[in-house]
């Protein structure tokens, strides 16, 4: 009976979610599909942006990139391949907007001391003049910018609901909070609204404490704006982002993990500047962790601690935190996103050719002088003498973000991203089921109700897994991917755990699902590569190794129920052609000999928890 009431109570759940969905009167699929979206854009209002790349595209310019429109670049028009679901532009709370009147001389921001110093100048060496206005907290001597970043942010929300089409085409009203203390260590957050309205944008101005941007999300909250902050990529944080301690100094307690849950649902996990899934150093046995690395601080030379600063680092600490101060604030699922500061979010390696911004590889592919200077390695620090100031190999194509939500809609959108039902893939639309229970049969996936009876009997991606039954000894994942159809055949599918033993954590990666009729070798557990395909002569691929799907019903052969532990999967493609190589094969040059030829493109899930039952 109570197993009869669990999945009853499930299915109301799910049909209400359902309803709420298409309370806009758009369609709604009780069991979720999966939409593709960018979180993290910059455009022509952010100050590095305007200043660096010389950015002219609008916020609504980005968005209507994004549905597949073309758009102005440059001197002609600019189209993405493939159309996302949803987009939110997130440019710099900071300033918004103020640097572009440099555009007009007789602007009074122009006539200021600051402007009159810019002038017609931009780049990176104006970049680093101004940086301490947007990341030292310095305010703009006599200069007012309210009226500026007021009627700017006006122009955000209206690009994000004039374009926003229900069913259709999703957009997020929503703004970076750019924090970078000691002006070297990112710790930068993207806030999003769900509603058609959002008041004045926090800066790091006001506050470069995460601690005061969630008391103004919980004030929002009251007076009926609903948001939530998702953590910028980490790599370059010094080791902040996922400290041990606050932002004073003090060891994190009950209280600031419970507001950190609360108001960061989610961690971006990958992006331009890099991966921050884990690193080598901290994840040695993982053969698969040297991924798009980038462990330095973002300006500067100066290396940024890997501690602190990767998701299963944090996963492992979260679970460490919840032990010892009874609540996790590391509990968080994944996104993923580009980043980019050219208004146009492509994430298809051949639509990236160096720096920080995207490109339409038809019209914008660049030349052989470009392209040879996109693929030289210049030390550190060392300005180029063109406008890209960050341009380094080390930087990589975009990454999206995949929700699984009832339908195309603000609402459902953002309540996925709430709930943590979501993933993130290094550019591919790879799709990918995850579920968590205790009693799925090992024949589960061959019924065409699957994935009902999953949600009825378990937890999606992002779930805490129900309580374990008496008569359960070990918990059951359902597993399903299916490759992208424009892209590569799979590898693998991962699943990494990590857990709680002796006061400290542990991980360790299983492989669950392999393409082909590979096996671990019994003494190492090892499984053999599965091949590569790769022409580096003109740079491309054959579909002829890996599969289109994988599946599987996995138990954790290692499972102490006394233990916490956390499980998310990594799905791997085969290995393809990296940008780089994109790049230099097609203006005939040679490949770079530091960097990676191919690459294998996969996708994260977020987790799913386990936490043992309190004892009487």
């Amino acid at each position: 009976m109570k197993k009869v009431g669990f999945l009853a109570g499930a299915a109301l759940a799910l049909t209400g979610a359902a309803q709420a969905a298409g309370a806009a009167g758009v369609p709604a699929n009780p069991l979720r599909d999966a939409y593709y979206g960018d979180l993290h854009l910059h455009t022509t209002y952010s100050f590095d942006a305007y200043l660096l790349l010389g950015t002219r595209v609008t916020p609504d310019q980005a968005y209507k990139f994004a549905r597949g429109e073309p758009v102005p670049f440059l001197d002609h028009q600019a189209r993405r391949k493939e159309p996302l679901d949803f987009l939110a532009v997130t440019d710099h709370s900071e300033n918004i907007g103020v640097f572009n009147e440099l555009d007009n001389p007789d602007s009074a921001f122009s006539k200021s001391e600051l402007g009159r110093k810019i002038g017609t100048n931009r780049g990176f060496s104006v970049f680093k003049d101004i940086a301490a206005y947007i990341i030292g907290g310095k305010p703009l001597a006599g200069f007012d910018p309210k009226p500026i970043t007021s009627s700017t942010w006006q122009k955000e929300i209206d690009a994000a609901n004039g374009n926003y089409e229900p069913g259709k085409f999703t957009t997020l009203i929503a703004y970076e909070w750019t924090a970078m203390p000691q002006g070297l260590y990112n710790l930068h957050r993207n806030v999003f609204y769900r509603g058609d309205t959002a008041p004045a944008p926090y800066t790091s101005l006001d506050s470069n404490k995460p601690e005061d941007l969630w008391t103004y999300l919980e004030s929002n909250r009251k007076n009926g704006d609903e948001s939530l902050a998702i953590p910028h990529n980490a790599n370059a944080s010094g080791g902040l982002m996922y400290d041990w301690k606050d932002s004073y100094g003090k060891p994190i307690d009950q209280a600031y993990a419970e507001r950190r849950a609360l108001n960061e649902p989610l961690s971006e996990i990958g992006q331009n500047k890099g991966v921050s899934e884990t690193h080598p150093s901290l994840s040695p046995n993982d053969e698969f962790a040297n991924f798009e690395i980038f462990d330095r601080v973002l300006i500067g030379t100066q290396k940024s601690s890997v501690y602190g600063s990767y998701v299963r680092d944090a996963y492992g600490r979260g679970l460490i935190l919840q032990n010892t101060v009874g609540v996790n604030p590391y509990k968080f699922g994944v996104v993923g996103a580009t980043d980019f500061h050219s208004g146009l979010s492509t994430s298809s390696e051949d639509a990236y050719a160096g720096g920080i911004g995207g490109i339409d590889p038809t019209t914008d592919y660049p030349n052989a002088e470009a392209a040879k200077k996109a693929l030289t390695r210049r030390p550190l620090g060392t300005p180029p003498d063109d406008k890209l100031g960050l341009e380094t190999l080390d930087f990589g194509s975009g990454n999206i973000t995949g929700v699984w939500a009832e339908s195309n809609t603000r609402s459902s959108i953002y309540d996925a991203l709430k709930r943590k039902e979501t993933f993130a893939t290094s550019g591919p639309r790879l799709k990918f089921r995850f579920f968590g229970g205790w009693d799925y049969s090992a024949a589960l996936l061959n019924s065409p109700d699957w994935v009902k009876a999953a949600y009825a009997a378990g937890v999606p991606m992002g779930g805490d897994l129900p309580a374990r039954p008496a008569a359960a000894k070990v918990p059951r994942f359902a597993i399903w991917a299916l490759k992208d159809p424009n892209s590569a055949n799979l590898d693998r599918v991962q699943v990494v755990k990590v857990w709680l033993a002796g006061g400290q954590y542990q991980e360790k990666v299983f492989d669950v699902a392999l393409s082909g009729n590979r096996k671990a070798d019994p003494k190492t557990g090892k499984v053999p590569a599965v091949g590569n395909t790769v022409d580096l002569g003109n740079a491309s691929y054959a579909n002829t190794i890996g599969a289109t799907e994988l599946r599987t019903v996995w138990r954790d052969p290692e499972f102490d129920p006394a233990r916490p532990a956390v499980y998310y999967l990594r799905v791997l493609e085969i290995p393809t052609p990296r940008w780089s190589t994109i790049l230099a094969v097609r203006n005939h040059l040679p490949l770079p000999a530091d960097t990676p030829a191919t690459i294998q493109e996969r996708g994260w899930s977020s987790p799913i928890w386990y936490t043992p039952a309190k004892k009487s």
